[in-house]
């Protein structure tokens, strides 16, 4: 997009944000100043989770490879997304508008080749969970080329990259793709979840080889990978590496060390910000505590050798799937036999499944209130990563699309971190005529739409990026200044900065007082960022005609 066009655009949407067409020099400067005024803090950022090959094609040539030609069930094949079409729309401002600070990308490693029918029709790796190469990216995604491009975009941008990391299992076993050998995987039994053991030590689904992550013991590289290594040509490069790696570290050549040291090559190669990590509590807890200190290594590697590069001094990120963990647990996970801490000495966050479920059935208040107490409590210091739609609950807060304006005004108000699943601002339809299981909720990212979809986008987007300037509304701490209309407040403290803003839900149109006292000053500015009205505030209070339900004020800078 060109800069003029680019500039009209966004006077039209009257939202503040920055273009990258400024010299490289001039733009680092910008971001050091803006990293200044407002850091950025995991736990009230914005974060945008996308299925890689489900979101634009930015590059037709690489949409078929490996031989993957075989007829699939509906949207369960690949459908073209790839790395370069994420630069393109990160380039383009699409996330910046939407005020998105951080990027989450399904698993971008190389997929098994074959295809295998679980009862949905023949399935390809489309989503990156079945992996056949963990020191490839996938070619139909792209190179590690176009992974480097789209980070310093992204960086260039202020968004931070969150990879997807599978530790836990293979891909399938296909016609194209060999099991691994037994001191790597385990075939069976299948896990019937009824306690810890029968969780981790056993295979999610049939087909799915369960890494022995429990092991120890030394194993050799499997047959598969040593073949298609020296097809490429790059054996003696991986195993020096390898050797360098567990010479370093100490580790035992053991099955998990292998793993974490191919997927912290990508954070000390490219600099990712963090991984969201998959099926954690099939793995023992141990395991993950031993992969914070790998990502971390890396992540210190990677600032040392690239200090022009380093956003900020924000630690490496882990958030954890820990599939049904809910907020109200704190830090445990129940088991039945066995309580968990998936925190302690590993994650950030962890993905909070009951969010949809607070959603459905308490108000805005009774919701904020109860999460503003945990985390200022039994989660202080952690985080949740809150969502209402996903890639694999076949649940989804608003799987009719009938509530797009309600997602956003829940999702990026509430305490903690957001999780916007793509296409949650546009209204993808996630009831695809055709389709079997959790393919319904992973359809191509519905750009042609979006003409059509302009008045909820723009209601996203506003939220967004009050959200991603006001480190207070993720992380701040939460107070309710009325009842009727709702408003509170929310005010956040790091160092020498402190943030504070005041938020109105559930406005009738015409005119109305609201006291800002505590959180304003009589004579003071302050701002509607919905509206974009300029108010003074007096005797406590700031008069205020809408023609919305929502009001989000600041101070103005």
């Amino acid at each position: 997009m060109k800069k003029s066009i680019l500039l009209i655009a966004l006077s039209i949407l009257t939202f503040s944000c920055k273009t990258d067409k400024k010299e490289q020099q001039d733009l680092a400067k910008i971001q050091k100043q803006d990293t200044m005024k407002t850091p950025f803090v995991w736990e009230a950022a914005n974060l945008y989770f996308l299925l890689t090959d489900r979101f634009n094609n930015g590059d037709k040539t690489n949409d078929v490879n490996y031989d993957r030609t075989k007829e699939t069930g509906v949207l369960r094949g690949f459908e073209g997304g790839d790395l370069k079409g994420i630069t393109k729309k990160i380039e383009d401002g699409y996330f910046t508008n939407l005020g998105v600070n951080a990027i989450w990308m399904s698993p971008i490693v190389e997929q098994i080749h074959g295809a295998t029918n679980e009862g949905t029709g023949n399935t390809y790796g489309y989503h990156g969970y079945w992996t056949k190469d963990w020191t490839n990216i996938d070619a139909n995604l792209g190179t590690k080329e176009d992974l480097k491009n789209l980070v310093d975009a992204a960086h260039k941008k202020g968004i931070r990259i969150v990879l997807d990391a599978v530790i836990n299992h293979t891909g399938p076993v296909t016609d194209k793709d060999a099991v691994w050998p037994s001191d790597w995987v385990r075939t069976g039994p299948q896990c019937d979840y009824k306690n810890y053991d029968n969780t981790v030590t056993c295979t999610l689904v049939k087909n799915l080889p369960d890494i022995k992550t429990e092991s120890n013991d030394t194993v050799a590289l499997p047959p598969e990978l040593v073949k298609k290594w020296k097809a490429e040509g790059r054996y003696e490069q991986e195993v020096a590496e390898l050797d360098a790696f567990f010479k370093a570290t100490g580790y035992p050549r053991a099955p998990r060390f292998y793993i974490m040291k191919w997927l912290s090559d990508y954070v000390k190669e490219f600099g990712i910000d963090g991984y969201r990590v998959d099926t954690v509590k099939h793995t023992e807890s141990y395991v993950w505590q031993e992969f914070r200190v790998v990502c971390d290594n890396a992540f210190t590697e990677f600032k040392q050798s690239n200090p022009d590069k380093v956003l900020d001094d924000n630690n490496f990120y882990m958030v954890g799937e820990v599939y049904n963990y809910g907020i109200s647990a704190g830090t445990t996970f129940d088991f039945g036999d066995k309580k968990v801490n998936y925190f302690d000495k590993a994650f950030n966050s962890l993905i909070n499944f009951e969010f949809k479920w607070d959603a459905n059935q308490k108000t805005y208040e009774t919701q904020f209130k109860a999460y503003d107490s945990i985390l200022n409590s039994n989660l202080k210091d952690y985080g949740v990563l809150n969502y209402l739609t996903s890639h694999d609950d076949g649940q989804p807060f608003d799987e009719n699309r009938e509530k797009s304006y309600e997602t956003a005004t829940r999702l990026l108000l509430s305490p903690g971190t957001s999780q916007i699943y793509y296409g949650d601002e546009s209204a993808r339809d996630l009831t695809i005529e055709g389709t079997i299981g959790d393919a319904t909720l992973r359809s191509n990212m519905n750009w042609n739409e979006l003409s059509q979809k302009q008045d909820v986008l723009i209601h996203w987007q506003k939220l967004g990026q009050f959200r991603r300037n006001h480190p207070a509304v993720g992380a701040g701490k939460h107070s309710i200044i009325s009842d009727s209309p709702y408003v509170f407040s929310r005010s956040y403290t790091k160092g020498t900065f402190n943030d504070s803003v005041v938020i109105g839900l559930d406005f009738s149109k015409g005119k109305h007082t609201v006291n800002v006292s505590s959180i304003f000053k009589d004579g003071q500015q302050v701002k509607d960022f919905y509206s974009g009205q300029t108010l003074e505030v007096k005797n406590g209070t700031i008069t205020i005609e809408v023609d919305t339900n929502i009001i989000l004020l600041e101070k103005l800078k």
